[in-house]
Order: C-alpha cells, then structure tokens, then sequence
C-alpha cells in the first residue's frame, strides 16, 4: 500500500507552471529567430546598398574625368546642354556645360569624330532628385533614368539624403584647391580643375536593433584633364 501512495500524478498547478515555462522558451526562440532573420535582412540591405553606390560613384568618377575630352582640339564642338542638337552658346565652357551643388553636364568627344553627341554617352547629366531622394543621369538630352535611389514605390535599397544632411552632391574647386562657391558658378566653369563629389545614403530597411536605417557617405575627388587643356 505504502507503494502504491507514492505514485502520484502531477498537481494541476504543476502541470500550469509546466506548460508557462514551456510557452516562455517557446517565446524566447521564436522571438530570436525574428531578430536574426530581421537583422539579416537589415545586413542585406547595407551590402547592397553598399553595392549600388559604390558601383555609381565608380562610374560617375569615370564619366565626369573625360569631361572636355577632345582629343582633335576641334574648336567650337561643344553643344547646348539643353537641346543636344545646337552648339553651346558657352563654348569656353567646354565639356562642363552646366554645374550646380545638385546637378552637372559633361560633355566629350569618345570616339574622337570632332562631333558631340552621335555618341550615347557624349553628354551626361547627372541630377540630385531631392524630393524622390534619388540620382538621376540622362545622356544626349534623353529623359533622366533613376540611377540610384528609385522612385517610390518601386522596389529600392536605398535613398540618398544629401538634403537632409545639406551636403552638396558636388563641389568644385580652382587650380589653386580653392572653393569655387556655387553663386560663382556658371561663369567660374573654366576654372574648375577638381571636383569633389558626395553621396549620402540610407538604406531603405529600418535596423530592428535601432529602430533607425543605416546611413553611410561615401567621398571622392577627381581631376577633369581635358578640361584645363586649351581648346
């Protein structure tokens, strides 16, 4: 009989506390899982991010060096940055046509015709689209594309938030390393011999363990050759 009383079940109150611990670890897991996979996706989007600017920065820096390329020293080859199919009224502009803290035009001859713009990439525009928070670059005069930081609602990584941090996009400077302020500019374009170009960015996905995006800025400085060269 003794043997008999000592095997008992377990108390309802046990079974409850059972089951709360087990609902709490169940929690516990779930709730790092979410974490991880959230800090994952977070993590994703600063690579990629990182990725994309990079990547535009590169070619921007590339297009922005062969600004007055004209290896035939033609004369007068220059066209209206507006229209691509007239000469420039500002030919000793030369390859920089247009230039702003948020926007700029280069132009060049690549395949060395003595012609501006039966190329596709003769005329470049790069602009800062601060109400979308994007870049945008349009060649020949054709309509501006996104180039990083798409318009919403299309899918995106990353916004560029130069205007919340009131950074130019560009800055330029003389052959002596002075700024050349952007109330100098157009008439100071002959003198640009450096130009300093900025991207700051956020990543569209929020971090879950900062409840804030990523932000990240990324500098470079590039000499325009051809365009100190007389031509």
């Amino acid at each position: 009989m003794d043997e008999v009383k000592n095997l008992r079940g377990f108390t309802l109150v046990e079974i409850l506390m059972a089951m709360s611990i087990g609902l709490f670890l169940v929690g516990v897991i779930y709730t790092s899982a979410i974490t991880g996979q959230k800090s994952s996706v977070a993590l994703d989007g600063k690579i990629t991010a990182n990725q994309d600017t990079r990547a535009v920065l590169e070619l921007m820096t590339m297009e922005i060096s062969m600004a007055s390329y004209n290896s035939n020293f033609i004369p007068n080859i220059w066209v209206d940055p507006a229209d691509c199919q007239n000469a420039s009224p500002n030919q000793s502009y030369k390859g920089i046509q247009a230039a702003t803290e948020n926007s700029l035009t280069v132009e060049m001859d690549i395949d060395n015709n003595g012609t501006v713009g039966n190329n596709p990439n003769e005329v470049v525009t790069y602009v800062y689209d601060t109400d979308n928070q994007q870049i945008t670059r349009a060649t020949n005069c054709a309509d501006a594309v996104s180039f990083l930081g798409d318009i919403p609602p299309n899918p995106r990584s990353e916004r560029v938030v130069n205007s919340t941090l009131n950074i130019p996009l560009f800055r330029y400077f003389d052959g002596l390393g002075n700024e050349i302020p952007a109330g100098n500019l157009p008439a100071n374009i002959p003198n640009i011999r450096r130009i300093q170009i900025t991207l700051a960015v956020d990543t569209e996905d929020i971090d879950p363990s900062t409840f804030r995006r990523r932000r990240m800025i990324y500098t470079t400085s590039l000499v325009p050759k051809n365009h100190a060269t007389c031509q």
